[in-house]
Parts: structure tokens; sequence; C-alpha cells
């Protein structure tokens, strides 16, 4: 194994997104069996920012708005998201969760919180502080990067960096 921090960084990394990855399909599936972890974090951020639009969806996911548009029409039908006509802009129909889609998100992620918590429960409220600030930093870094790499500084803009789903 290297001594290289930025190598053990990217080894710990690569092994907590893979549990993520594990753990956000459960939790999806605790809100509905047909739900995959996308479409948790399509939920989320909706319940984060009811009226979001779809294309807004598929701005911040990253991926077209016909492959977001799937996404949320299946949303639709399993009953936890709804669009709405907007009255100013008959192109545009708002998001929102349906009272079964944020009663199921509120029941998935009371569990994620718990299992977070038992996770944790050995450690130091300073440590888990520490935890989300430096997870915080890498958050911002990593849009800042990104935003970069495109050739897009919020700096220019006068923006910082953030990711509103959060």
């Amino acid at each position: 194994m290297s001594d290289d921090p930025v190598l053990r960084v990217e080894r710990e990394l690569g092994l907590f997104l893979r549990r993520a990855r594990a753990a956000s399909a459960g939790v999806a599936r605790t809100v509905h069996p047909e739900l995959d972890a996308s479409a948790y974090l399509l939920l989320a951020t909706v319940a984060l920012t009811p009226g979001t639009r779809t294309s807004d969806l598929a701005d911040l996911v990253g991926v077209g708005r016909g492959t977001m548009s799937r996404q949320v029409t299946r949303l639709e039908r399993l009953g936890l998201l709804t669009r709405t006509p907007d009255p100013r802009d008959s192109r545009s129909q708002p998001l929102e969760l349906t009272a079964e889609g944020t009663r199921r998100l509120a029941h998935a992620r009371a569990a994620r919180q718990r299992y977070l918590r038992g996770t944790l429960a050995g450690w130091e409220p300073g440590e888990l502080t520490h935890l989300a600030d430096l997870l915080g930093r890498l958050n911002d870094d990593l849009v800042q990067q990104d935003d970069l790499a495109r050739g897009d500084d919020p700096a220019r803009r006068g923006e910082g960096a953030g990711d509103p789903v959060g």
C-alpha cells in the first residue's frame, strides 16, 4: 500500500462510494420496492426544492432531459411525484411530491439516519463535526473542479460552489 495521501483518499473514497451505492439502493427500496438509488436522489431534490422542473433536475444530475423525463414519469406512475401546470409558462411543469411520496421519503430518511447514528455511535462529536467539515470542503472543491474543467469559473461569476441537494 502506498503512503501517498492522495492515493489513500482515492482508495478510501472508492470503498466508501461502493458501500454508499449499495446502501442507497436499499434506502430507495424502502421508499418503493421498484425504486432505484437515482430515483431516491430525485425525490429528495424535489422535496428540498418543490416546484423544480424536470429540466432543472436533468441539469443538476447531468443527464439528458429525455432521460430525466422518463424517470419523472416513472415516479409519477408510482404515485410519488406529480407535475403541475405552470399558469405563467405552458411548457413548464413544476414538480412536487405527492402526500404518499412525502410520507415514504420521510420514512426512508428516518431509516437512513438511524443507520448513520448507529454506525457513528462510537465517534466523538468533535470527530463528526470535523468529518462533516472535511466532506463539505471536498464537495465544494469537486464542484469547483468540475466548473473549471468545463471552463465555467464560479468565482468569475461571483457565485460560490455548492450543491442544492445537500
